[in-house]
């Protein structure tokens, strides 16, 4: 970066660039990431946020996931739980907690470093440092899987990134509590899912490693990624069905001014999201959620449920298109 632009910038600003650049530049040890070097350049490149909580707005968190866990139990007939705390966090917080997996997650590329390790270990540092800034500046809720298998043995964790939740309510022009409360709906979907279906993370994680040991050898497994793609699509589409019939307040202009405010953003941004996956998530959701809307419409929730009895009774790519072919898969 030039002395010209940093002497336009906010002085806070062009400290944590510099030191986000010094953090990278420093990446070290002989792995294909420096996982701890990522981490602190994301974080200095990444304003926490405020954790300043007003008056009853941790109850007013807590107060949503049970009504959340309520009402998606009465939908879904499904048998779960949500985490006994409810961590509100900020982005720096969000950034730490994520870390250990997406390390743990891509292991397979660690020994994979090519012809100039050192140089390879900056660059894979680098756009690790990226991917966890941008992540961390727009994660809203999180209830993930994987964070199930980093720790089998420890209450499974459900976040509140606090600083985005109130920016993105601000930006889209809507209340915050209302806001928060849609959040915590959606994650709680979640919880849902993999309360009704333990093998889940299990079944997820393997194929995303099958995927990424795949890539670290310079090969593409597509059958791999297009298991985890029709996978994803059932989570996301079923989340969306059960937030339709469960949620206890119109929302559709939530979602509208979310979609519009992802069209609207600029260039720069719009590239993050192409390169994150982030419009794949979004075809993942309209097209999961077309396939449960037809499933319910011909039978009924209890039948798109059954998605979460074994592994085989999945969609494949070719019926989440096709619905009735499931429907009739499922029958024999």
């Amino acid at each position: 970066m030039s002395r010209t632009l940093l002497r336009f910038l906010p002085l806070s600003v062009s400290v944590n660039l510099y030191r986000s650049a010094r953090a990278v530049a420093g990446a070290s040890g002989s792995d294909a990431i420096d996982w701890r070097s990522a981490a602190d350049a994301a974080k200095a490149a990444t304003d926490p946020g405020t954790l300043e909580l007003e008056a009853g707005e941790r109850e007013g968190y807590a107060r949503d996931v049970r009504d959340a866990r309520a009402a998606v139990r009465a939908v879904s007939g499904a048998d779960f739980d949500v985490p006994e705390t409810i961590e509100i966090q900020n982005r720096h917080h969000w950034i730490d907690a994520n870390v250990a997996t997406f390390e743990r997650v891509m292991g397979a590329l660690e020994t994979h470093t090519g012809a100039f390790p050192g140089v390879a270990r900056t660059i894979n540092t680098g756009t690790m440092t990226v991917l966890l800034s941008f992540l961390g500046r727009n994660v809203l809720g999180q209830y993930d899987p994987l964070l199930l298998a980093d720790m089998p043995d420890e209450d499974h964790a459900l976040y509140f990134v606090r600083p985005n939740i109130l920016n993105a309510a601000d930006t889209l022009g809507v209340d915050a509590d209302r806001f928060r409360r849609w959040i915590a709906f959606h994650e709680v979907t979640h919880a849902a899912e993999f309360g009704a279906a333990p093998w889940l993370s299990d079944h997820l994680e393997a194929r995303m490693e099958e995927g990424i040991a795949t890539l670290s050898e310079g090969s593409f497994d597509r059958e791999a990624f297009r298991d985890l793609d029709a996978a994803m699509t059932v989570v996301e589409g079923y989340a969306e069905l059960l937030m339709d019939h469960a949620f206890d307040e119109e929302y559709e202009d939530l979602r509208r001014k979310l979609d519009e405010r992802r069209q609207g953003r600029g260039p720069l941004q719009r590239l993050f999201r192409r390169l994150l996956g982030l419009g794949l998530k979004q075809r993942q959701y309209e097209r999961g959620k077309n396939f449960f809307e037809h499933v319910v419409a011909v039978r009924d929730l209890e039948t798109a449920g059954l998605v979460w009895e074994q592994p085989e009774n999945l969609p494949t790519h070719d019926e989440l298109d096709a619905p009735d072919l499931w429907i009739r898969r499922i029958d024999r």
